[in-house]
This record gives structure tokens, sequence and C-alpha cells, in this order.
């Protein structure tokens, strides 16, 4: 088989599921504040699914809001717009691609492995006194391109499943070796594709590799989360690997032993609700 360019993986992009407008307004617009909230309201409402999705996240004890929100607005009024949007985002991500396209690909262990991802980004951030919006959107998405693969390259991204679990490595290995590319670099292609703002591409870029220059903090919690999930194997994938832990990344969060363990129960809980709403 040749190996694919990046250039495949580009043309193909337009063959995939393709997110509601207004999410992709939300994705491209992550770093500007000035967006009007009453015309995003109106735009979600249309989308009967989406908005219902959103607003059981918004009402799930994750979030302890002590009031049950029941419109958009409400939920932006109670949780701030940042919030909100990644809550939209979460929901819209979540249901958008095809299942069962690939042969060894779990994508309920894919989703399960992003959720938690997403939560303990959080959990992390909140103790970093960092965003906590922006490090649940890139720990959801930050494998976002081996969905990219797996819908556009099916039978090879097989190949590369196959390969990892036969030689035990990592999957970015084993996705070089099979494909010539790997997860990290469909997922900048789509990141670009589909106007992802610089701080979410930079995570998704660089979170294997958080020590790179210009990487940014957030790729440094996600690499950390990321990390973290595995060891908790909250994915259920019983090949699972716990990847390297960057140990610059792991004492640039500067947590002691408590806070991790901590950090892994909170992760746990907020995982079972997001879950629930996200999968259920």
């Amino acid at each position: 088989m040749t190996a694919l360019a990046i250039d495949d993986v580009v043309r193909n992009l337009h063959d995939l599921p393709s997110l509601p407008d207004v999410v992709m307004e939300l994705l491209s617009s992550i770093d500007a504040q000035d967006v009007d909230i009453s015309v995003l309201a109106k735009k979600v409402s249309h989308d009967q699914a989406l908005m219902a999705k959103t607003l059981r996240l918004a009402n799930s004890p994750v979030y302890g809001l002590q009031v049950k929100v029941t419109t958009l607005s409400q939920a932006i009024t109670f949780l701030g717009f940042q919030a909100t949007r990644n809550l939209i985002i979460a929901a819209a991500v979540t249901g958008c691609f095809a299942e069962g396209k690939c042969a060894g690909f779990d994508d309920k262990a894919f989703w399960r492995h992003s959720i938690a991802t997403a939560a303990c980004a959080r959990v992390l951030a909140r103790r970093m006194k960092f965003n906590q919006d922006y490090a649940f959107t890139a720990g959801l998405l930050h494998d976002i391109g081996r969905l990219v693969l797996v819908t556009s390259f099916p039978a090879q991204y097989a190949k590369a499943i196959a390969l990892r679990k036969e030689r035990d490595c990592e999957l970015l290995d084993a996705e070089r070796e099979v494909l010539g590319i790997d997860h990290v670099a469909a997922g900048i292609a789509l990141a670009g594709h589909w106007n992802f703002s610089d701080t979410m591409r930079l995570a998704i870029a660089h979170h294997h590799d958080p020590e790179a220059p210009g990487a940014g903090f957030l790729a440094t919690i996600v690499h950390v989360a990321n990390a973290i999930v595995h060891g908790l194997d909250l994915a259920r994938d019983e090949d699972d690997l716990v990847p390297a832990v960057s140990s610059v990344a792991w004492t640039a969060l500067g947590l002691n032993e408590e806070s991790y363990l901590h950090a892994f129960r909170e992760t746990e809980l907020q995982f079972e609700e997001i879950s629930a709403v996200l999968m259920g």
C-alpha cells in the first residue's frame, strides 16, 4: 500500500459529516468574546436534538446548578457563554460521525476516552486556574484525527489497529507505519478545515508532544489528562496502553500526589455524569 500524504487527507475532508452551521461558527469563534448570544440561542433552538442534549448536559450534576434550566438563554445566564458554547460543541460532535465503519475500531471506547479526557482536562484546568472551557473542548477533540482516518480510510486504519495489537506498540507508530501519517496530522488538517481557533489547533497538534516550542499550556493539560485517563482505563479498552508522560508536562502542573488522587476521583465522577448524557 502506498503511504498517504496529508493532501490525501485534506481531499477527503469534504466527505466527512458536516457539523451544524451554528456549531462550526462556535468552533471558529472560541477565542472571540463578541458573539451575539441571542442570535446563537435562536440558531441552536432550530435543532431540537442538539438543543435537548445541550440542556441535559447543562442540568447534569457536573455543573452544579441550583435551578433547572429549560432554555439556552437560561443556560447562558447561569453557566456563562463559554461553558454553554462548549456544551453545544460537545453535544454536536459526539453525534455526528457514522459508527462501525472500520474493523477493530471501537467507536464507543473512542468517545468514552475523549469524554473522559475532556472531564479530566477540565478538572486539572480548574486546579491550575486555567480556562476550564478551553480545556474541556481541547480534551474532547484531542484525538479527532483518528475519526478522520477511520472515516476516510477504514481499510488502512483497520490494518494500523491490527498492527498495534500484534506488536503492543504505540498507536502513533502503527499509524505511521501503515498509513504514512498519524492521527495528529489528520487532526491538524481537520482543525484547519473546520476553522478551529489557534488555541484549539495547538492543543490538538501537541497533545503527544507538549515540550515542543510554542505548544502552549493547553497542550500540557491535555497531554497529562490523556495519560491519566488511559491509566484509569475509563475507555474500557482491553488493549489500552498507558502512553509515556512527559515529565516536563507532569512537573509543569505542579500538583502533589494528594491533588492528583483528588483529580482522579473527580474525573471518574464527572466522566460518569457527562458520558451518561453524551452517549445516552
